[in-house]
């Protein structure tokens, strides 16, 4: 894994940090070639044109210059409710594109380590996402202070030595000589590893004017994604005859599922016509065939009552509870008919011990293999 750190900056080196496009020498650049504006253009570019955030006094400025880059680019700025849901909103942009990138940006570590697990699961499924996080002042880099949204220490790079173990490249961008490399090796990173990535921004670098950003960079080849046609039909219609001719038939989402509660609040303000199905079996079921408990029972909520909170009349949505085929059949039809233009959540409730003999099988041998006692020493 690699890490791109630029050079650090002392708080008596003004010369190495402007506080304006004319203080650096030489600088000719237009108000828009900003180090925020070309990580917009870039991000466009590679097909993130939507960047999922949450502000904190880090990364307003750079949520400003990526902002102002909205209508020239297409990016634009889907504000979630928290950072671990904006980086899983990410993980599930690039999943909806078949592995195309995904981006977040946050702040600096009080936002980064809230998002660093989503960042994990997309490193362990190989999805190019991009997390972007507000940093300190560069000026605040070796100055020995200490600073709010840390954890009270003046080492700076913990955050840093988080994400290296989780992303397969680094770039603490704390001064705008080398900007421009360090954002384009991440990304190109990203695309060629198709794994996450970790870019540090300075707070006061992502408005300054830069030579760097001045022209249009060298595009990135982006290799195309190849599928065999005729076998994507052959492999749906054998998966379709399995099916069908399946007694009990189950989907199991598996780890590549990611769960969309708060954010449905999210998706109803952008217009998300999606369809959800909740199955509620009242608890872990799962884990009551492999080791039941009292801790395996769960207080049960009103899941549709909490989707019309979100909505609060705003907004485009459908919410259905339902107990039988009957009604799940005539809720799906509402879904996919007169309520096709909202979001559409269907609650399905089922028996606590509907299950599979499969799931059984499997639960007792987890069991098994759970408590084995240890070796001799």
């Amino acid at each position: 894994m690699d890490t791109a750190m630029g050079s650090v900056q002392s708080a008596s080196d003004k010369a190495a940090v402007p506080d304006t496009a004319a203080s650096h020498p030489g600088s000719a650049a237009p108000r828009d070639a900003t180090l925020g504006r070309h990580l917009a253009r870039r991000l466009a570019e590679v097909g993130a044109r939507d960047v999922f955030t949450v502000p904190g006094d880090f990364n307003l400025t750079l949520l400003d210059e990526l902002e102002a880059e909205a209508e020239s680019t297409g990016v634009r700025l889907v504000g979630c409710c928290n950072e671990l849901n904006a980086a899983y909103a990410a993980d599930g942009y690039a999943r909806a594109r078949g592995g195309g990138v995904g981006a977040c940006a946050v702040t600096f570590t009080v936002g980064g380590l809230s998002a660093i697990n989503a960042v994990a699961g997309a490193f362990s499924e190989n999805l190019p996402v991009i997390c972007i996080v507000g940093g300190p002042n560069s000026n605040d880099y070796g100055s020995n202070r200490i600073l709010h949204h840390t954890i009270g220490l003046p080492d700076f790079t913990q955050e840093l030595r988080c994400f290296q173990t989780v992303t397969c490249y680094q770039a603490v961008v704390n001064n705008l000589e080398d900007a421009h490399e360090q954002i384009d090796n991440a990304i190109s990173t990203a695309l060629k590893e198709s794994k996450p990535v970790y870019i540090s921004i300075s707070c006061n670098l992502a408005s300054i004017p830069h030579p760097t950003f001045s022209d249009h960079p060298v595009p990135f080849f982006l290799s195309p994604r190849l599928s065999n046609q005729k076998s994507l039909e052959a492999a749906v219609e054998a998966a379709a005859a399995f099916l069908n001719k399946a007694v009990k038939p189950v989907l199991v989402a598996g780890p590549k599922m990611r769960v969309t509660a708060q954010e449905v609040s999210t998706m109803i303000r952008w217009g998300q016509n999606s369809i959800i199905f909740l199955i509620n079996n009242g608890g872990y079921t799962i884990e009551v065939e492999i080791h039941d408990g009292p801790y395996n029972v769960i207080k049960n909520w009103n899941y549709t009552g909490v989707v019309e909170a979100f909505h609060n009349g705003e907004g485009k949505c459908y919410t259905a509870k339902v107990r039988t085929e009957e009604e799940l059949k005539e809720a799906i039809e509402a879904a996919l008919g007169p309520k096709k233009d909202c979001l559409c959540f269907i609650e399905v409730i089922v028996h606590k011990d509907d299950t599979s003999k499969e799931l059984l099988e499997w639960g007792s041998r987890v069991s098994e293999a759970n408590s084995r006692p240890p070796n001799p020493q």
